[in-house]
């Protein structure tokens, strides 16, 4: 029977780390707590003494690789211990290949009955722990995720007690009658650095941000992408946190009252993870904090529970994806390996929430850009992500949707967000796998790109509008929007009745370059499913270098600013890229076009030929005055 009175009893279970690791017997499972939560002085001496056992297993999620593991893995070190790790990505990178056979692939949320159900019997944990408090209780801290469950199911609790542990609020907590051994060693946490800065990973947080809904309650992997998306959130309102780890850029947010969890939908003002990853300071903010609880894997992890939340966004970066939307994902040093095994977990439960998003973000090249992380199929890669799970997807050069999206849906889509280096070579593989039909010609693989500055947000009554440069994965949207025009109004856009708008006829539209040509779209509803509710087109005539302007404004938009804002757009673009003007062939009747060039600050010309009413306007001839002072037109 245990003595229950845990002062005599801490007395009695205290050794050094020699005398506490040499308690491990051959053929034993060993776990290693996992993370910034390792034990460092446990596992310097398991190293030490790794020549004294044979058939150890040592068991433990994919993570940093300490310099005691490193020697552990040595080939030259003695072969007494095999060391299995929970990993979800692919062996290719040569650093995990050699103990590939070791890697055990499993969603983190079900590492915990693993281990309870004693179908991966632990016969000893070795964990880092808090100093006790006046009952008793220890905290483990910056890692609770699966060292719990493993602590719980172990045979022989060895704890290396650490002052410099924080005590974390939530189901962080063992008491000392359930740990055997107590080994006093007081160290540094492991701390982790932020992930080197590059261009890529601003732009892609810079995407990001735009899909993240003030009141959303978020997931971040580890990596340079969700680092810098943290900085690129700065003027979100009442943001919330569930994720697998906490960060410095949490807390920078948490610091800035970005985040207050104010609106989670679930655990309300409490910013909840499993472990922590980052610096003195992030460990520091956690001690003893009311507004923080760390769970355990089975809890954080579990995508019913992630599916409580409210707008629940999962932000994961994957390290690869194929034209149908598969991700490969994998241990790389700058993501700080862990987070690989979660991933799925807040995919599903992200997708499920109320308003929620599940978001991949990847680089659109290798690190020195020679090759595509759009590619047409993985190959030796492990799928982390099936394909139909991905919903967004963000590189660069944009975002997209693929939820509900057909193939060839998807694989323009995934195109149009390649490094434009590689897209002929994408689409051109795309045609030979049978994703895209014989009809598409090359011209569809836009090598320009996208211009985001161009992107505006207008409230028009009540409601969000934002008017874009159109993209290709925008065909069949601005068929519908077409198709839904009245006859008065097809007859003012094309000055010719018209009741087919077959695709190669509209091909124009959405495959420009955002140069020589420019479509815009004014488009509502949710990314990826948005209705296009109004479209302007200039195309240069190189001869004159103007640009012919074109507008449609679906009935029930018109006469609320929306063409006046287009206009203006096109102006602005023309402008910049070095064209002369812009000029109109429409019907005398068409006022809303003729209103249009009136409100420009340009001099306007206009003329007769054959019933057909032309406009022009150059940018290096200003209007009269009488024409600057007019209102403005309402259309």
């Amino acid at each position: 029977m245990r003595n229950t009175y845990w002062p005599d009893a801490y007395q009695n279970k205290k050794r050094t780390a020699a005398q506490a690791i040499a308690q491990i017997k051959r053929g034993q499972r060993v776990f290693v707590g996992s993370s910034c939560g390792e034990p460092q002085t446990l596992v310097k001496e398991m190293a030490a003494q790794s020549c004294n056992f044979s058939d150890v297993e040592v068991v433990r999620v994919l993570s940093l690789e300490t310099a005691p593991l490193t020697i552990i893995a040595d080939e030259t070190a003695c072969r007494s211990l095999n060391v299995r790790s929970f990993y979800l990505g692919s062996a290719k990178p040569r650093h995990l290949s050699r103990g590939k056979r070791f890697m055990t692939p499993i969603n983190l949320s079900a590492v915990p009955r693993l281990f309870k159900s004693g179908q991966l019997p632990v016969h000893v944990a070795l964990i880092q722990v808090s100093e006790p408090d006046d009952f008793g209780w220890v905290s483990l801290g910056v890692s609770v995720d699966v060292t719990l469950s493993a602590a719980q199911s172990a045979d022989l609790v060895i704890a290396q007690v650490n002052p410099a542990m924080p005590r974390v609020l939530g189901r962080s907590f063992m008491h000392l009658n359930d740990i055997d051994l107590v080994v006093e060693a007081e160290e540094p946490l492991l701390t982790v650095g932020g992930p080197p800065e590059f261009e890529p990973a601003r732009l892609i947080a810079k995407n990001v941000a735009r899909l993240i809904e003030d009141g959303s309650t978020m997931q971040m992997s580890l990596g340079a992408a969700p680092h810098a998306t943290m900085d690129a959130l700065r003027d979100k309102n009442d943001l919330g946190v569930h994720t697998q780890f906490l960060t410095d850029g949490i807390l920078n947010l948490f610091s800035q009252g970005v985040i207050t969890n104010r609106k989670k939908g679930f655990n309300e003002g409490k910013l909840v993870a499993s472990g922590a990853m980052g610096s003195e300071g992030l460990y520091e903010f956690l001690n003893d904090n009311p507004g923080i609880e760390f769970h355990p894997s089975d809890y954080v992890n579990d995508p019913a529970i992630i599916s409580r939340h409210n707008k629940m966004v999962a932000l994961n970066v994957v390290m690869a994806m194929d034209l149908t939307g598969q991700a490969a994902a994998d241990a790389l040093p700058y993501n700080h390996y862990t987070g690989v095994s979660g991933m799925m977990d807040f995919v599903r439960g992200a997708s499920a929430s109320p308003g929620g998003k599940s978001i991949l973000m990847l680089p659109s090249t290798t690190l020195d850009g020679k090759s595509s992380r759009i590619v047409p199929q993985l190959e030796n890669l492990a799928v982390v992500v099936p394909r139909g799970d991905v919903q967004y997807v963000v590189t660069e050069y944009g975002v997209v949707n693929l939820f509900g999206k057909s193939l060839q849906e998807r694989s323009i889509a995934m195109i149009s967000i390649a490094h434009p280096d590689f897209r002929d070579e994408l689409f051109v593989k795309a045609k030979e796998l049978g994703l895209l039909g014989s009809e598409r010609t090359l011209a569809e693989s836009i090598k320009s790109v996208y211009p985001l500055s161009v992107e505006e947000t207008k409230v028009i009554d009540g409601q969000e509008v934002l008017f874009r440069p159109a993209r290709p994965t925008d065909e069949r949207q601005i068929q519908e929007h077409f198709y839904n025009l009245d006859r008065d109004d097809v007859m003012r856009r094309f000055l010719h009745e018209r009741v087919s708008f077959a695709r190669q006829d509209m091909a124009d539209m959405f495959q420009v370059d955002y140069i020589r040509d420019m479509t815009l779209v004014a488009v509502v509803g949710e990314p990826g499913f948005e209705k296009v509710i109004a479209v302007a087109n200039y195309f240069l005539e190189p001869a004159s270098n103007m640009a012919e302007v074109a507008f449609s404004v679906a009935r029930s938009w018109q006469q609320k600013g929306v063409s006046s804002i287009l206009m203006q757009k096109l102006t602005q673009t023309a402008r910049e890229h070095g064209i002369s003007g812009l000029l109109a062939y429409t019907h005398p009747a068409n006022r809303g076009m003729i209103a249009l060039f009136k409100k420009l600050p340009y001099k306007v010309k206009s003329g007769y030929d054959g019933g057909v009413l032309s406009l022009s306007a150059r940018f290096d001839e200003p209007a009269p005055a009488a024409q600057r002072q007019a209102p403005p037109p309402q259309s």
